[in-house]
């Protein structure tokens, strides 16, 4: 039995995504298993024949497992297969490929596509590029207020409350979650496109929107994320 085969076995069997440490302590762990098994003296039988592969996944690491998921990904590209291998932010797992998408929404016809709106992807950008957030720093770059659509993006499982400011009032600061990593098809962060780029791009503060009416600014300053509060002090 192979390394590739018994991975390939752990990401069919898992109902969620599953991580490179996961998967190789599952083949280490269960290769001990089987050795410690085969070591323990048994009064009226011969010890069990253990075959030569299942030493060597005791000592499995990590690298070989990333390996294996390359190899995969690439075996199934070959041999012109549906699915693929794809990573997520909480792991890997088995996927049907984009171009079936169409096909595969058959089986769930009571589940319509929700698309996202131009000001709600807007928001979205904002807060993932900036985040943590408050809710002033998103109208000072949008130049509307955006309580409908915090709320909105909040109640679909793409926003989410990440604690408060320490600034006067404690707004509460505002990061996207693991269903926005999901939606979008990216691992983290700094998988999105120009992502160092736009986290230098100096964007207008909240105070510099409003008192931009009144005279104009020699400079913009640069809307960097605001550092939470400590969990003592909220």
């Amino acid at each position: 039995m192979e390394l590739i085969s018994i991975v390939e076995a752990l990401l069919f069997a898992s109902q969620e995504p599953l991580g490179v440490p996961q998967m190789c302590a599952a083949v280490k762990e269960t290769a001990k298993d089987i050795l410690d098994a085969a070591a323990e003296p048994l009064a009226e039988s011969s010890p069990p024949q253990i075959p030569e592969w299942v030493a060597p996944l005791a000592e499995t690491t990590e690298e070989q497992v990333r390996a294996i998921l390359d190899e995969l990904i690439a075996r199934y590209a070959a041999e012109k297969h549906a699915f693929t291998l794809v990573e997520r932010a909480n792991g890997w797992r088995i996927a049907a490929r984009g171009e079936y998408a169409e096909w595969c929404r058959a089986l769930y016809p009571g589940k319509k596509v929700q698309r996202l709106s131009q000001p709600a992807l807007e928001t979205l950008a904002i807060v993932a590029y900036r985040q943590p957030i408050t809710k002033a720093g998103i109208e000072a770059v949008r130049g509307v207020s955006v309580d409908a659509m915090v709320q909105q993006l909040i109640d679909r499982g793409l926003m989410k409350i990440e604690g408060r400011a320490d600034l006067p009032g404690r707004p509460l600061l505002y990061g996207t979650t693991e269903a926005f990593l999901d939606h979008f098809g990216v691992r983290s962060l700094d998988d999105m496109p120009n992502a160092s780029e736009l986290r230098r791009v100096k964007l207008p503060t909240a105070e510099e929107s409003t008192s931009g009416s009144e005279q104009p600014q020699e400079h913009q300053l640069s809307l960097a994320p605001v550092t939470p509060a400590a969990a003592g002090e909220s």
